[in-house]
């Protein structure tokens, strides 16, 4: 049977995508609105929505991804490859070469680019992988200084382990299994961290440094993690438990719409990218209620459960993966039931179906112009002072002004490759 991809799910990445860029580039990180700042600790804000909302869809796509003889090895490729997308970011800081620094982390990437994106053979991609996976984590822990604090984890690479168990358990498990497995990771979790002893510290808490998840991380991972906190990473190895939950409720509702005959578009889906069509049109969709009507109930779950286990992104609490999946159902069940053309959604589109050029290189061009240096400033710092801020009474506002104009320019740069409908997959 053909394979099917809904209209509204490329509107949803693509949403998803344009507020990831505002959120990570704003004009400067001292002034920024409340709701485009991550909560301190327990809480959420609007920020906090929008990495579970990646997980999410990477749920969806993985039912309306089409079947191959070869599912395993490309489940593994993709995997691979996503991580390794996510780690070369990590080692973009660390490749030196003495005047030629900048040359050669270019090159590097450039390098990355081609085995991670590139498009040849199955077999190839896998092997290519494998061994850059290798090689990677052995300079991570081989005592060269230069890499003795490459962070291993990170977005992508937590995107790659749960599309790798979502993925998994789509292709080769029942339903029951598949709800055992999400019951089980938000119970278990909560267990874990609420009950079970800290090493070297003490009883259970939820504690910044001090809470399970942070130890697990500092002693298998000591001199990898997030670098603002050295002790413990956001995208730690024991919180991606739940975070494999949140990629099961997507995987669920994929499911749930993968069985209605409402207006789809036939092209396959993958974890990270869109269908260059970007969908057919959508009607009214009945089953949007009963997304709205889920949506709701996860909602009101997620709040009453974080009266006893906090909402937290940084952990990522059980509570917080129903809160964000309640917000995520809400969200497409409005889209399902609105949407009826992609004639308006164009600049939301071109989003959706290129999300991995944007997730890679919004990573990489800050940081390219930040080494580029005018007087003491880096180059991305030298023009929002100069060409943006200026034109602004309150910081605030220019701050925003500086993420909503690198918005605009990506969405030139992915309206050029999709004209030459070129859209790139791991």
């Amino acid at each position: 049977m053909e394979n099917k991809r809904l209209l509204s799910i490329d509107i949803f990445r693509g949403l998803t995508v344009i507020l990831m860029t505002i959120v990570n580039n704003p004009g400067d990180w001292g002034h920024i609105y409340a709701p485009l700042e991550h909560a301190e600790w327990h809480g959420y804000t609007l920020t906090d929505l929008v990495f579970p909302s990646f997980l999410f869809i990477v749920g969806i796509s993985t039912v309306l991804s089409k079947p191959s003889e070869d599912q395993l090895l490309k489940i593994f490729k993709r995997a691979l490859r996503i991580f390794l997308l996510g780690l070369s970011l990590s080692f973009f800081s660390k490749i030196k070469a003495g005047d030629f620094t900048l040359i050669v982390r270019l090159l590097a990437m450039a390098a990355a680019t081609v085995a991670f994106l590139g498009d040849y053979s199955l077999r190839r991609q896998f092997w290519v992988a494998m061994g850059a996976f290798v090689l990677m984590i052995g300079l991570c822990f081989s005592g060269l200084t230069d890499f003795e604090h490459v962070r291993i984890p990170g977005v992508l690479q937590r995107i790659a382990v749960v599309y790798l168990l979502v993925g998994l358990l789509h292709f080769y498990a029942s339903l029951r299994i598949q709800i055992a497995v999400f019951i089980a990771s938000l119970v278990g979790y909560w267990a874990l961290m609420n009950f079970v002893e800290v090493p070297g510290i003490g009883a259970a808490n939820l504690e910044v440094n001090k809470n399970l998840a942070a130890w697990l991380d500092n002693y298998l991972l000591e001199g990898h993690l997030w670098a603002s906190s050295k002790t413990w990473d956001p995208e730690g190895i024991l919180s991606t438990l739940p975070a494999v939950a949140t990629g099961l409720a997507g995987l669920f509702a994929g499911r749930y719409l993968n069985n209605s005959p409402e207006g789809n578009s036939p092209e396959g889906g993958s974890p990270e990218g869109g269908s260059p069509e970007g969908g057919s049109p959508e009607g009214h969709s009945p089953k949007a209620s009963v997304l709205f009507a889920v949506g709701a109930m996860a909602l009101v779950a997620g709040t009453v459960w974080g009266w006893y286990f906090p909402i937290n992104k940084a952990l990522w609490t059980s509570s917080y993966v129903l809160v964000a999946a309640g917000w995520d159902l809400l969200l497409l069940a409005v889209l399902q039931a609105t949407i009826r053309s992609d004639k308006y959604w164009k600049p939301v589109l071109i989003f959706g179906m290129n999300p991995m050029l944007v997730f890679f290189f919004s990573g990489i061009i800050p940081r390219v112009l930040g080494m580029i240096k005018i007087g003491e400033e880096g180059l991305t710092s030298w023009i929002y002072s100069q060409g943006i801020e200026p034109l602004f009474a309150d910081k605030i506002n220019a701050s925003l002004a500086g993420a909503l104009i690198y918005v605009v320019i990506w969405a030139g740069i992915l309206a050029f490759f999709d004209s030459r409908k070129r859209y790139y997959k791991v």
